[in-house]
């Protein structure tokens, strides 16, 4: 199946997955300096975004999602990319990175390596996320108007969440609430899916970043990674959330360059 996408930039190529009920406009605060370095191709994920569900026959397991870029890195002739994602898109990433056909990989607070309990604890609180974007959604541009309102709704995602910009703050919520595939995919990739696995047969060069303020999949969960992958290296982003491309775009940015276009 095709996904929505957006491309950009020149250089090598450099796929980006965004994280479960967002869309690739997540990753606008850093377009401009990752498509500097690279051809960048961002996808929206089957049911997010501009992008179709699975037919009724395909469950949204990681599989299945990496099986779904997959599709669209080809459908973009690109060969041999570098693959970032965050959250979900982490996870993807790091089975696309166990597959290898990719040339490095960087995971920000990938899902995946989870505790049942902490397991448990992201799911329910991932659910009732949805549920207020659902109800939120017609009524997002006034509700993030103010420091307080965007506070009260990002306040577990974003480390400095008063400072997100409105119309972002808004479009988020909109991403999230008019996700026809959310809660499949999270049943499929968190209550049902298993913990990742193969991780130990990642060969390419792999980087974790992690928030020290992650209060979504808490920055604990980083050294089992590092644990499973090769030679994969661990970087603590200090001060920043869940999705820290909105917190501090520089410190991401470069968290991501340094490793897939070193100067």
């Amino acid at each position: 199946m095709g996904l929505d996408h957006h491309r950009g930039g020149s250089g090598e190529p450099l796929v980006l997955v965004h994280g479960i009920g967002s869309s690739w406009q997540s990753w606008r605060p850093i377009l401009p300096a990752l498509e500097a370095r690279h051809d960048v191709l961002a996808v929206d994920l089957p049911g997010f975004g501009g992008s179709a569900p699975f037919e009724t026959s395909i469950r949204p397991t990681i599989g299945a999602l990496a099986d779904a870029v997959e599709g669209a890195v080809a459908a973009a002739d690109m060969a041999d990319p570098h693959v970032a994602g965050f959250s979900l898109g982490g996870w993807v990433a790091l089975e696309l990175a166990r597959r290898g056909r990719i040339q490095t990989v960087v995971a920000i607070s990938p899902a995946g390596m989870g505790l049942p309990r902490e397991r448990a604890f992201s799911h329910r609180t991932l659910e009732a996320s949805y549920a207020a974007a659902r109800l939120a959604a017609p009524h997002a541009d006034a509700l993030v108007s103010t420091a307080l309102g965007r506070t009260l709704f990002f306040a577990q995602l974003l480390a400095r969440p008063w400072a997100m910009p409105p119309g972002a703050a808004a479009e988020a919520i909109r991403a999230l609430g008019d996700s026809p595939a959310f809660l499949e995919t999270l049943e499929w990739t968190s209550k049902r899916g298993s913990p990742a696995k193969g991780l130990e047969e990642i060969r390419c060069p792999t980087r974790i970043l992690w928030g020290t303020r992650d209060h979504l999949l808490l920055p604990r969960q980083g050294p089992r990674f590092v644990r499973r992958i090769p030679h994969a290296e661990l970087v603590p982003m200090k001060g920043l959330g869940h999705v820290p491309m909105t917190d501090d775009p520089d410190v991401v940015a470069r968290g991501i360059l340094e490793f897939t276009a070193p100067a």
